[in-house]
């Protein structure tokens, strides 16, 4: 049975996230492909209440920035640096507060953290980054830590996650508020995708990119090689090969190609199989948000959707994330509120990841406790409050092509310290990289095109981001390496 809170003045919050599920793809951020997406959930919800154009994560790789999420708290302060880093269970994290506070506490779907899940009355959640076909999942009544474990399920894990969400809220009791974080394995590679939706786009070709074709990192002024798209090319050549399954959308071929050829024909699968996996999540928004109206939830729950990072979808000739670029730090967000909230608004603040549980306890008048470094931004969301000037920047996990770095970004400028080694951190190389600087100027390039830190023009724009830099790292209580002079 569903629940009805007309009685209840503090509000249901449902977190839905996705993974990788990039601003590119949502078709309500504009750029090359937005034609071409389904997203009749993001839609609905767009037209309902408000969206963000620049929220940041803190460090753009899976586990750590669903670990700030939850933490209110930068990589440094949470202790999840990397991918192999585990969230420890004692740690206070936002759904606990919740809890403690009278709501009930619900995690579907990607977890990612290894050790138990904390805080929540109810979790089922994927052992790891799970299957996208007849998925594990793991509860209270067979939890084991690490990747292992779960009993299975026939189906698609989009579906399966959005179907256990409805489960959940059919038997929660209505007199207390919720709050539910229904979170999907999609759109993380391998990009896998319903029968369904196999035909979507099907015979399109879909527009490229300016900067896909950028074989050479010194065209740009940058001195890393980073995660290049013709990485998918020789993983689907490979799976094709040893007929090993992995992907979708197989045999692969690049007989005959030359170099440019290949790229481009990368790009087409690449952004063909995103695109039907990024419809599987929406997919299931709608079947979510028909159920939230039929009970008549919908005014007074909170609904967000984002996801945990950006992605790369062939800019700079790139796939992946972990670059403190757009495509990559930042992270579309849509949230609804009818009692509350305005309809149909754009707030182009500067806000962060670490910001999240802020905004969810502000909503559900609780206090927040001081180690929360983030703000909330209920305001923002409501006024023109401009809150922040600058945010800060760490990606920690180092290696050769894509060395650790930390950064800085006001409105319309960003700059880029890659000081190019691990720190005996977990998951990173021990080969150090030569540090090196960048500076981009957002206004007249925010693709990010080209590194003007030589340019003399900007010479004191970058001398007091520098300076700024300084303070945001301190401010964010960040004291691990010294950064050097620039002149």
């Amino acid at each position: 049975m569903g629940c009805n809170n007309k009685i209840i003045e503090r509000p249901n919050i449902l977190f839905i996230m996705s993974d990788d599920h990039t601003s590119q793809a949502w078709g309500i951020y504009g750029g090359i492909l937005q034609d071409y997406v389904k997203n009749d959930g993001i839609k609905r919800l767009e037209k309902a209440g408000v969206v963000l154009d620049n929220l940041y994560c803190t460090n753009a790789i899976c586990v750590p920035s669903r670990a700030s999420i939850l933490t209110g708290q930068y990589s440094h302060i949470n202790g999840v640096y990397n991918l192999p880093d585990a969230l420890n269970p004692d740690s206070l994290n936002v759904a606990k507060i919740l809890k403690n506070n009278g709501y009930q506490t619900s995690i579907v779907g990607k977890w990612h953290l290894k050790k138990e899940p904390s805080g929540f009355d109810y979790y089922k959640v994927l052992p790891g980054q799970g299957l996208y076909n007849d998925p594990y999942f793991k509860t209270k009544d067979n939890w084991e830590d690490g990747y292992k474990g779960g009993i299975q399920e026939t189906g698609f894990s989009a579906d399966i996650i959005g179907d256990s969400s409805i489960e959940w809220l059919k038997k929660i009791d209505g007199k207390k508020p919720f709050f539910l974080m229904t979170h999907f394995k999609a759109t993380h590679e391998p990009f896998d995708y319903p029968e369904r939706n196999k035909d979507l786009n099907k015979d399109v070709v879909f527009p490229e990119p300016n900067s896909l074709y950028e074989f050479d990192p010194k065209d740009s002024g940058r001195k890393h090689i980073g995660q290049i798209v013709e990485n998918l090319t020789e993983r689907w050549v490979n799976d094709t090969k040893n007929n090993l399954g992995r992907y979708p959308g197989l045999p692969f071929s690049i007989n005959g190609l030359n170099k440019k050829e290949i790229r481009s024909k990368t790009y087409q699968k690449f952004i063909g199989d995103f695109i039907k996996s990024g419809a599987a999540i929406d997919d299931n928004i709608v079947k979510i948000l028909d159920y939230l109206e039929k009970e008549k939830l919908i005014e007074n729950t909170i609904i967000i959707y984002t996801s945990d990072q950006g992605y790369f979808l062939g800019e700079h000739g790139y796939m992946d994330k972990r670059w403190f670029y757009e495509e990559s730090a930042k992270m579309p967000f849509v949230i609804s509120y009818p009692k509350k909230l305005p309809k149909g608004r754009r707030v182009n603040d500067l806000i962060l990841n670490i910001d999240i549980p802020s905004l969810f306890l502000d909503f559900a008048r609780i206090d927040q406790p001081k180690s929360f470094q983030g703000l909330s931004f209920k305001e923002n969301l409501i006024t023109n409050t401009n809150s922040r000037e600058y945010i800060y920047y760490r990606y920690w996990q180092h290696d050769v092509k894509r060395p650790a770095h930390l950064g800085i970004r006001s409105k319309n400028y960003k700059l880029i310290y890659n000081y190019g080694e691990g720190l005996d951190k977990s998951g990173t190389s021990k080969e150090k990289t030569i540090p090196n600087w960048e500076f981009y100027d957002l206004i007249n390039d925010p693709g990010e095109n080209q590194n003007n830190f030589e340019n003399p023009i900007y010479k004191e724009i970058i001398e007091k981001l520098y300076e700024q830099l300084i303070i945001e790292k301190k401010k964010a209580k960040d004291y691990e390496l010294e950064i050097p002079k620039i002149s």
